[in-house]
């Protein structure tokens, strides 16, 4: 996140999407993210970490691993 900072953009906001059917999420979910906001340094208002499922189809289905995606806004700092 330094070298976005020093590009002079700022995280508006970064959604963490990860995929699979275990283990579930629910009661770990803030506690993710307050670690990956204190590991870039923004509040955890700017984190949103959210789970989904394959419906048991693929190697996520299967329970053999995980996926995980995610998208971070940025705005250009004044």
């Amino acid at each position: 996140y330094g070298a976005v900072r020093e590009a002079g953009f700022e995280l508006v906001n970064a959604d963490c999407i990860l995929v699979g059917e275990r283990p579930r999420i629910a009661g770990s979910r803030s506690e993710m993210e307050a670690r990956l906001a204190g590991a870039i340094g923004v509040g955890p208002e700017r984190i949103t970490v959210r789970a989904t499922t394959t419906d048991g189809l693929g190697f996520t289905g299967r329970g053999e691993g995980l996926a995980a995606h995610a998208v971070a806004l940025l705005a250009k700092g004044s």
